[in-house]
């Protein structure tokens, strides 16, 4: 039988080669990502990073899946530019506004947080926005569940911001149990209508989460879960205090350490849930887990040895815990003294989905996960810190094991130089001892303030 040019194809031919375009689509997708983030935890308040006196299962095993970094970094020493640099990959001064936490009610804490404020316009802009809008572009599905900390204005919803679920509150703490601030403000929010729900935050955070993961378990569409749990922050409630009722505005921010470890364990018991979830839902192969503080400890955290707490730009301010597992990807049981920070995870969640920075601008951090699957030898990093509030301000600058600090507040000024090498903990102030090396870091750190100017 001849053919005729004017014959129809069979549509059979042409459905299966669609079915086959779509598989082979998905086939390159990138990884399930889950990130949790803790609020305000040291980098001794685990076990596996040598607390004495709290054992976390849940993340310990987590570890021993994957890798942690032992020299990891909050780009600020407060949770709003912690959280700005994640969600840009950049650092937090060039959005303007968010070098220290915005204040209950959304109260800006210096003079360009002040104006924002005044106009509106204090949190940070989608269009300054990067990782959920890139990793939405890239195909993938995102939802975050508990702390914001970027904005109470609905321009600043995560849901203009790449998110495509939200459920949690807007500012920078929230009562366990009645899940409000010290303000009039509504700060429970789902989508974008206030609401009320019954339960302990962090369980609530948790619910969310693994139900989440259970609709997504069939594994059509790669997602982002961004966990941004509240605990250890304050106010210091234990899953057993409702009782108790709202604490005093005076007792908000005054806890034990033992109050403070059941907040830690009930914690570990959530992250054991969401990855069971994983587990149950046969997606753990294929999802890269990342596990971090946004900054420092304060009281009654443990950042052991490390010199003070949060709000400081000594190493107990900034250094923070941090484990990733992607089984088969990333090395089992590595432990890595990398420099890395917060904001490099931006870029190495930007790589394993195969997306790009919505404005096509560089990062400012590093694909850190490339780096230990690679297993190259580490390399000196040098980073920037500038943390202000009021009339204080602190600077400091890592090069390398070198590392420079500077307070101004008022009459209480003082400047440091370290060798972290030679003792993390910052024991001994070398600046009489090497002022060639004291100036030479001033003057990078200068050159980077006039790099980093805000764009708004």
């Amino acid at each position: 039988m001849g053919y005729s040019g004017t014959m129809k194809a069979p549509s059979i031919p042409l459905a299966l080669c669609a079915v086959l375009t779509l598989l082979l689509a998905n086939s390159h997708a990138g990884p399930n990502i889950v990130f949790m983030l803790v609020d305000d935890m040291g980098t001794a308040d685990l076990s596996c990073y040598g607390a004495p006196d709290v054992r976390t299962p849940h993340i310990d095993r987590l570890a021993a899946q994957g890798v942690r970094f032992t020299d990891f970094y909050a780009m600020g020493a407060e949770c709003t530019p912690s959280r700005t640099s994640i969600l840009t990959g950049r650092y937090p001064q060039r959005a303007g506004g968010l070098e220290c936490a915005i204040g209950t009610g959304n109260v800006g804490r210096y003079d360009d947080a002040i104006r924002l404020a005044a106009q509106g316009d204090l949190g940070l802009p989608a269009s300054m926005a990067v990782l959920a809008p890139a990793l939405q572009a890239a195909g993938y599905y995102s939802a975050i569940y508990g702390k914001w900390h970027l904005g109470y204005e609905e321009k600043f919803s995560p849901l203009d911001q790449g998110f495509d679920e939200f459920f949690g509150f807007l500012g920078g703490n929230v009562d366990y149990f009645e899940h409000i601030e010290l303000s009039e403000l509504p700060v429970l929010i789902a989508g974008r209508r206030a609401v009320r729900r019954t339960g302990y935050m962090t369980h609530l955070i948790t619910d969310d989460s693994v139900a989440f993961i259970k609709r997504r378990k069939d594994g059509a569409q790669p997602f982002f879960l961004y966990v941004a749990y509240s605990v250890p922050h304050f106010p210091f409630q234990a899953p057993g205090d409702a009782a108790i009722g709202v604490l005093p505005e005076d007792q908000w921010m005054v806890g034990t350490r033992e109050k403070y470890v059941e907040m830690l364990v009930d914690m570990d018991k959530s992250v054991g849930r969401v990855l069971e979830a994983l587990t149950q839902a046969g997606l753990e192969e294929d999802t890269l887990v990342v596990y971090a503080s946004d900054h420092g400890a304060m009281r009654p955290g443990f950042n052991t040895p490390l010199r003070d707490f949060k709000g400081t730009l000594f190493e107990g301010g900034i250094r923070v815990p941090c484990i990733a597992r992607w089984p088969g990807r990333i090395p089992a049981g590595a432990v890595s003294g990398q420099v890395g920070s917060l904001m490099d995870l931006t870029a190495s969640f930007l790589r394993v989905s195969g997306a790009e920075p919505p404005d096509g601008g560089p990062l400012d951090g590093i694909d850190i996960l490339k780096h230990v699957q690679e297993a190259k030898p580490d390399i000196p990093r040098t980073l920037y810190w500038r943390a202000r509030r009021g009339a204080r301000t602190w600077w400091a600058v890592r090069d390398g094991d070198m590392k420079y600090v500077r307070k101004i507040d008022g009459d209480d000024r003082g400047e440091w130089l370290f060798d972290l090498a030679a003792s993390e903990e910052e024991a001994r102030d070398l600046s009489d001892d090497d002022p060639a090396e004291l100036a030479r870091l001033k003057v990078l750190l200068g050159e980077w303030e006039t790099e980093v100017r805000p764009a708004r």
